[in-house]
């Protein structure tokens, strides 16, 4: 079958305290970018390695060569600058932790001179000798709404210039990466999900938004950034509420975005997360375009507890009243490691999840679900 696959991953993995310590030796000046790319190098064959020893039809680098998920990709498109903000209260803020993330600045017209990460799945491509190498980037709309909007409007009076600029950026590199063999692309956003919360949603109309709106206007910046993927590329969108350190930033069911997000994505699969109770219930399935795929976020990257199969297997067959069961798939909500911090798990528990989903699939949909 093609991707999603029954058994899925949404890409990052616990990066090795090996390269936690390299990498921050690098930022001190005590080793230098080229060993850590030795390192990393290094480090994601063994990855790789791991995911195609588990049996994982997709694999990917574990995001290993970044620090952030979303930030380090947007931060390759010229105009982009990262600034290090004091405020307590700029930026976003992950529940029970101090730590915040660079605030992204666009400073002047967004272009692509060169790739973002293209050599990175180049690399990841050269390894893979199982599976289909799957690459990961975050969503357009999050150096809109995670960007420092003040900057965004200064650059851009025009807000329809911006999107202009920015999806152009996407659909280079979409290009490159096509050509250097990418066959599944997994675009990543926490908005959609995020906009369930009424706390986020207030949050948005601060900045002057109105929130239902966005969420067609991102809708339509991801469909202009893909516009152009030929039919042989899989293309997936994975939305969450947030993952770092285990910690989450919201809460709210997918009712408020639903009708406009699942019907308008012009996308072949939707991870998405539905791990507890933050997720709401499936109803919202109901506004999937037939003939898609729905990958259940139903094993929690946050917690080291293994899920009961049985628990999963009728969780799958309650989604299955809403979207058909050939076209339901199997993964984790969300990323192992959506930060170079990762989450409160080792990484056996990580294995062990992942082969939850391999051994839950199996058992639902055959023995034939998991193509090698």
């Amino acid at each position: 079958m093609p991707a999603p696959f029954r058994a899925d991953h949404v890409g990052s993995l616990l990066r090795p305290q090996e390269l936690h310590e390299l990498r921050e030796q690098v930022r001190r000046g005590k080793a230098d970018a080229a060993s850590l790319k030795a390192a990393e190098d290094r480090l994601i064959r063994e990855v790789v390695k791991l995911q195609e020893d588990l049996g994982l039809p997709s694999i990917t680098d574990g995001e290993f060569r970044r620090d952030w998920w979303h930030i380090d990709f947007l931060a390759g498109f010229d105009g982009v600058a990262l600034h290090q903000e004091e405020d307590p209260y700029h930026g976003i803020q992950f529940r029970g932790t101090e730590a915040k993330p660079p605030t992204l600045h666009v400073t002047s017209r967004l272009k692509r001179s060169k790739p973002s990460m293209v050599p990175h799945f180049e690399f990841l491509k050269s390894v893979v000798q199982k599976g289909t190498p799957k690459f990961t980037m975050p969503s357009p709309a999050m150096l809109h709404a995670r960007g420092d909007r003040g900057s965004i409007r200064q650059t851009y009076p025009n807000a329809d210039n911006f999107w202009a600029d920015l999806t152009q950026c996407y659909r280079e590199e979409i290009s490159d990466l096509y050509r250097a063999g990418c066959r599944y692309l997994q675009i990543d956003d926490t908005t959609i999900a995020m906009f369930g919360d009424p706390k986020v949603q207030e949050q948005f109309r601060k900045l002057g938004d109105d929130p239902k709106k966005d969420v067609a206007l991102y809708a339509e910046a991801v469909n202009a950034a893909i516009r152009d993927v030929p039919d042989d590329m899989a293309v997936a969108i994975h939305t969450c509420r947030g993952n770092f350190k285990s910690t989450w930033l919201a809460s709210g069911s997918y009712d408020y975005v639903a009708e406009t997000a699942f019907s308008r994505l012009d996308v072949d699969g939707f991870f998405l997360e539905f791990d507890d109770e933050r997720s709401g219930s499936f109803e919202p399935l109901r506004h999937v375009p037939r003939g898609k795929k729905v990958v259940l976020g139903l094993v929690s990257s946050k917690l080291p507890e293994l899920e009961p199969k049985d628990m999963l297997k009728r969780r799958i067959d309650q989604a299955a009243k809403i979207v058909p069961m050939e076209n339901l798939c199997l993964s984790p909500q969300c990323g192992f490691s959506s930060t170079h911090h990762g989450n409160n798990l080792t990484v056996e528990q990580e294995k062990a999840k992942l082969k939850l989903c391999i051994d839950v699939a199996r058992e639902v949909w055959g023995g034939q679900a998991l193509p090698r």
